[in-house]
């Protein structure tokens, strides 16, 4: 039986890295890095993400400091968590995203990505990072 897709965002305060989930739950996928313009473009982007995709959940990273303690990126994410909740009716879930970006880093080196590649790709690995250990820790695989 298929699960609702799950959408994730990795953001930063130019881009907001994309992934979503496979229709059966099993593995993240990188779409497009979002160029940050202003709230109202974000958001209308974001509305035709979901427009297209569905999803059931939305993950959002929750940039918390490795002692777990929330400092100013963490409340921002919390609030823009809050907003798409509001505009988009749509569950949304703060997800722990300690380290993703320095694992994001590390992949892209193995893979001998250049520093203009890695730059390009960054935020979009880290959302797919961030979705893949959502999906490993709460989602069955199908049998």
């Amino acid at each position: 039986m298929p699960l609702e897709r799950i959408l994730a965002l990795d953001l930063g305060e130019r881009r907001i890295g994309v992934a979503v989930s496979d229709p059966l739950g099993v593995t993240a996928q990188g779409l497009k890095t979002l160029e940050r313009r202003n709230r109202r473009a974000d958001f209308d982007t974001l509305r035709r993400l979901v427009d297209e995709y569905h999803p059931a959940l939305i993950l959002v990273g929750h940039p918390l400091h490795l002692s777990g303690r929330a400092g100013v990126q963490a409340e921002k994410a919390a609030a823009f968590a809050e907003t798409l909740r509001r505009k988009l009716r749509v569950e949304v879930q703060l997800w722990d995203e300690r380290l993703t970006t320095r694992e994001a880093h590390r992949v892209l080196d193995a893979g001998g990505a250049t520093l203009q590649q890695r730059r390009q790709a960054i935020d979009r690995m880290s959302a797919v990072l961030l979705l893949q250990s959502y999906l490993d820790r709460f989602v069955e695989t199908p049998k």
